[in-house]
Parts: structure tokens; sequence; C-alpha cells
């Protein structure tokens, strides 16, 4: 199967000038057009390892993330993504095109992929254990699955966790994991082989970088995982680690609360959330060192709770 990596750069760069480069990520085909350099970059570091389907398949999301025109062109220079013709969100500095498609990948998901519950978390694997970090912005959800990434599990997503709605069985989404701020110097000390792009400032979340995700999860994009946990992450500066176990009633309305489509799929989602958490075993994590933590998920995905 022809990958990102088998592209010489400059037909990376004529497919997405052109009629775009179609990118499989887990279950969905993305027809990417540009003629930005950073994010031609991007692609070609964090995505080498992705499945390439021919320039006139079949594409889920149709994306297109190119330079300003007029003054903007060249006066505090932007970049616009469209997709379908709509432009829903507004111009940003050509310096976080890279950002921005990562975040118009996640918005393409979340708005679009209605035949899954889809959760605001990460999702892991290890010992053919899946586990589930449902959290909010600033739990450290994304530091804890770099790092758990970093040590050998397998990654799934780190932003959506998509729950089939038939048997509740969990799709893979490996996508780049997206670090912020001062998390990005704690996984080059934790991890300092692992792959990174080049912090991008000043964005509405702070500094931006990607960790690369494994080429092992990518070759896996197509095996689906059974959930056995859901935990909810907190880091706290100086917290003692802890793993405390969660009523299912709680933990149900914690997953909703994280789900960007639990509405909108009405007794459907209310069916797949139910189903996910009497599947699994629920807890509250509180962390402060990584060392540990990575100790004891080790022990709760070998051992169970």
């Amino acid at each position: 199967m022809l990958t990102v990596a088998d592209l010489p750069r400059r037909e990376l760069a004529a497919r997405l000038a052109g009629p775009g480069l179609v990118l499989r990520t887990g279950p969905f085909a993305n027809r990417i057009r540009s003629d930005v350099p950073q994010l031609i970059d991007g692609i070609a570091l964090l995505y080498a390892d992705y499945p390439v389907d021919a320039p006139g398949g079949f594409a889920d999301f149709h994306l297109s993330l190119h330079r300003a025109g007029g003054v903007r062109r060249w006066f505090r220079p932007q970049v616009r993504f469209a997709q379908e013709g709509m432009t829903p969100f507004k111009p940003l500095p050509l310096a976080q095109a890279y950002p921005m498609f990562e975040w118009v990948m996640n918005w393409c998901v979340s708005h679009r992929a209605h035949s899954y519950l889809i959760v605001h978390a990460a999702v892991l694997e290890r010992h053919g254990r899946a586990v589930v970090l449902p959290a909010p912005p600033g739990s450290g959800k994304s530091t804890l699955c770099a790092a758990l990434v970093t040590r050998g599990w397998r990654l799934l997503s780190d932003e959506m966790t998509l729950v089939r709605l038939e048997d509740g069985a969990v799709l893979p989404l490996p996508r780049p994991v997206s670090l912020k701020n001062g998390s990005i110097d704690v996984i080059r000390a934790f991890a300092p082989d692992a792959v990174l792009s080049t912090p991008v400032e000043n964005t509405s979340k702070g500094t931006i970088a990607h960790l690369k995700a494994p080429a092992a999860s990518i070759v896996r994009a197509f095996d689906p995982a059974r959930p056995a946990f859901i935990v909810f992450p907190r880091y706290e500066a100086q917290a003692p680690t802890s793993l405390s176990p969660l009523p299912k009633a709680r933990a149900f309305m914690g997953v909703a609360e994280n789900a960007f489509n639990y509405q909108v799929l009405g007794a459907r989602g209310f069916g797949a959330l139910g189903a996910l958490v009497e599947a699994t075993q629920a807890f509250e994590f509180r962390y402060s060192k990584l060392d540990e933590a990575v100790v004891l998920f080790e022990r709760l995905a070998k051992d169970g709770a």
C-alpha cells in the first residue's frame, strides 16, 4: 500500500496543489488540497506512515487550506480553510497552518461522523484491554496519552473515541498527539527519541506541537478494540498517584459531558453510552509523575482492576 513516505516531496506537493492528497486516517479518507509549505512539511513528517489512496478516489472529507489572497498574501499572511465550499473558521496566521489542519480534521469528524458515538477522549490499548480517557482541555489527558504511547501502548486516538453503535467496539483513529505549552518539554524529557513537530507559538491554545503516532498503531488502524476501562485523568502538581473507583451513574454523566454528538444521536446515543459504561470499569485518576502513571496503567492493563 502506498504511503505518504513513498511520495517524493515534489509529488506530495503536486498532489496537494492539484487533485488533492487522499489521506487515510482510520475509517476516513480525507482529500486535502493546500499550497502552504508549512502544512506540506508537517504532513511529510507526521503522516509519513499513513496510507494514500489514488487521487481520484472516494473521500469522506474534502479539505482546502490555502494562503489568503489580496493584501493578506503579503501583509501578515494568513491561511484559510474551506470544506466543500464552506468556510466555518476565520483565517489564522500562516505560521499556524499545521495546527489549523489538525483542528480542521477533528472538526470534520466531530460534525459529520454520526454513525459513531464520538467522545472527546483519548483511547489506548495494552494487553488486549482498551482504556478510554475522557477529559476536558487542561486535564493532562494528552500528556498522559503521549507518555503511554512512548512506552509501547497502542494509540487508537488522542482526541476522539469512536464507539461503533451496533456493537460498542472502539474504532481506531490514530493521528498525531497534540501537546500544549509545558507538556511539550515534559514529553521531550520523558521520551527523547520521540518525533515531535516544531512548536507553533501564539495560537488560541498557546504553544502547540504534535507527537508522531507510532507506525505500529497506524498499521492496526482497521483493527477495532474492546473497551475495558474508562479513566477520568487529572494532572495536579505534587499530587500522589491515585486511582479511585467511580460509580457507573457518575461515569455515565462524565462521558456524556465529553461526548460530541450524544444529543444528536438521541436514543441511539443513550443506548451506546449506556452499553459502554456497563461493559467497563470506571475510575478517577490523579497524577503528577508520569513514571508512576505509566507503571499504574501497565498494571491495570495487565492484571485488571
